[in-house]
């Protein structure tokens, strides 16, 4: 059916009814941002909290999106109904996603999977603003679990964890010393540790590698507080091997976090995340306007003629947003 000449709040019930198209329009007002942004946001809030989100990160390369991929055929055929925000690299040329992601899983995904890629349009870290949204939006509509499979920039993106319930974190064979894994954030970031390409030489040793600096790491605080390890699970994603063992993990591990209180801690710090990006949105929105006017161009004209410093500058802009 048309959706031509339909207010956002009557697109919002029609995805929420079932229709695809209706929620692929729903999360392109997300991405947008603005009124229609906020609008989705009333309606899609008090109808969220029951999907477990899970966040899939790691090193480009290491087979997330085949991985991910798996988990879509596996999930239906257990009664559930995945969806995936699938966090790619913006275009230089028009800010969009560049859709490999999707391009590699919807080979594997069926009918009742839906599969969405987001353009991170620079955001640090490799998550767009949008995907506390998005993933509101799928909770609200009724697929469970949301995977957020994101785009591996840098090292590992440790703000995967301010959006997920479990983090899953993919190496492969040859990933490095434990040294190097410390560094990288890994100890602190990961719930469960794959080690994918399961079938090439080194896996065993990447495993022991792994279990040894569970052994000796003093980061690991789930495991001081509540006996919480992170499981190693080895895959062969583009087989399908050990995606079956994964998602027992990721099962396990929500029921972990909910005997022990601390899936309600998570998901207050995800609205912790989600506010303060928010308030740095509008107040860097609001920062331009101010630079934009008159007085804010005088300031720039002040500095440029050495009339005053930068930094004062900068605080007299301060005080009048923080009136």
């Amino acid at each position: 059916m048309s959706l031509r000449g339909l207010g956002t709040e009557e697109i919002f019930e029609r995805a929420v009814a079932g229709e695809r198209r209706a929620l692929g329009r729903v999360l392109t007002f997300i991405e947008r941002a603005g009124e229609d942004a906020d609008i989705i946001t009333e309606l899609s809030h008090p109808m969220g909290g029951q999907a477990h989100v899970v966040g899939i990160t790691g090193a480009p390369g290491a087979g997330k999106s085949t991985l991910t991929g798996q988990l879509t055929r596996l999930l239906p055929d257990l009664g559930l109904r995945p969806a995936v925000l699938a966090v790619d690299p913006s275009s230089p040329l028009t800010g969009g996603a560049i859709l490999g992601d999707r391009i590699r899983m919807d080979d594997m995904a069926g009918d009742d999977v839906f599969i969405r890629s987001v353009a991170t349009r620079g955001h640090a870290g490799g998550l767009a603003l949008s995907i506390p949204g998005g993933v509101r939006a799928f909770d609200a509509v009724g697929y469970d679990p949301v995977i957020i499979e994101t785009v591996g920039v840098g090292q590992v993106e440790v703000d995967v964890v301010g959006a997920a319930d479990t983090t899953v974190v993919v190496v492969n064979p040859g990933w490095g010393d434990a040294v190097q894994a410390n560094k990288a954030g890994l100890m602190e970031v990961a719930d469960i540790f794959v080690i994918n390409k399961a079938d090439r030489p080194g896996a065993a040793d990447s495993r022991r590698d792994l279990d040894l600096m569970l052994d000796l790491s003093h980061v690991t605080g789930q495991e001081r507080s509540s006996g919480y390890r992170p499981p190693i699970i080895m895959t062969t994603a583009t087989e399908g091997t050990g995606a079956d063992e994964l998602w027992d993990a990721i099962h396990a591990h929500r029921g972990h976090l909910a005997s022990t209180g601390e899936l309600d801690s998570r998901r207050e710090a995800r609205h912790h995340y989600e506010i303060t990006h928010r308030l740095e949105q509008l107040v860097s929105a609001g920062i331009v306007t101010a630079l934009a006017e008159d007085d804010g161009a005088m300031l720039v004209a002040d500095v440029a003629a050495k009339r005053i410093s930068p930094s004062q500058a900068a605080r007299t802009l301060a005080k009048r947003l923080l009136r």
